[in-house]
């Protein structure tokens, strides 16, 4: 496509349907008044051609394929100084960035979960991210408690954004055609600054929660040591996938009284 070769290792499916991404790129709210706008994994530039003229945004394009880079060279030259080619888990955006930036991108799946990671890193200076996804991740990361696929990624994700689907995408807007359906979800920074308890803690207590699904609480938390003696008896019994953000916050605020006397000592 456009002489760049889809590479399986990277994990690409370029975007073929115009429609798509103009919806993809019309997504963006501005919420949290940003200008700049970091473009993951552009390839041959489906969304890019969308973003690059608009005066709203200040676009800037992260790629890891060498010539998929040389391509957006060629065909985007006002890219010039904005194409960042390397690896956006690998990037201190922090320096990159000193201000706050959202994320738009036609994910590559093989990292589209580390991507909402690298997000949380930087919640507290990306207020909004636009993104596709295979199906089935979006969904973890869309899910409510008591569904199957709750989880990790679904807790950490909506502490601090409210995420909504903007529309499903089917296997034959790609080239190649994924195996999965994908989706795309915009992720809004909510207007919580900090949870109201140690979030270190609170990503511990939700890590090994989940890394035991089928346990009750009692026995999940066990790795945490002295730590899971604090867990209420109102939670003890009931598993991980039954428990929303406010419950894990109460949880982790329990735990973290344990933690007091240790951190006061040092």
């Amino acid at each position: 496509m456009n002489g760049v070769r889809p590479k399986k290792q990277l994990g690409q499916h370029f975007l073929k349907e115009d429609a798509i991404a103009r919806r993809i790129t019309e997504a963006l709210t501005h919420h949290g008044d940003y200008r700049t706008v970091v473009e993951v994994g552009p390839g041959t530039g489906a969304l890019t051609k969308h973003l690059i003229d608009r005066e709203d945004i200040d676009l800037w394009c992260v790629e890891l394929d060498p010539e998929a880079a040389a391509h957006l060279h060629e065909h985007f030259p006002k890219l010039e100084g904005r194409l960042i080619e390397g690896d956006l888990l690998r990037l201190d955006l922090a320096e990159r960035f000193p201000g706050p930036f959202a994320i738009i991108g036609n994910f590559p799946y093989n990292i589209s979960t580390q991507i909402v990671f690298k997000v949380l890193e930087h919640r507290d200076r990306c207020p909004e991210v636009v993104g596709m996804f295979q199906k089935e991740v979006s969904d973890r990361i869309r899910a409510l408690p008591g569904s199957k696929v709750y989880g990790i990624t679904s807790v950490l994700a909506q502490a601090y954004y409210d995420v909504t689907q903007v529309m499903n995408v089917e296997p034959g807007s790609f080239i190649p055609p994924p195996k999965v359906r994908s989706a795309v979800i915009r992720m809004k920074r909510n207007t919580v600054e900090r949870l109201p308890c140690d979030e270190t803690l609170f990503f511990k207590v939700v890590k090994t929660a989940f890394n035991q699904r089928r346990k009750t609480l009692h026995n999940a938390l066990k790795p945490l040591g002295p730590l899971a003696s604090g867990i209420p008896p109102e939670f003890a019994g009931k598993r991980a996938e039954q428990l929303n953000v406010a419950d894990f916050v109460a949880l982790t605020q329990a735990c973290g009284q344990l933690a007091l006397p240790d951190k006061a000592a040092s």
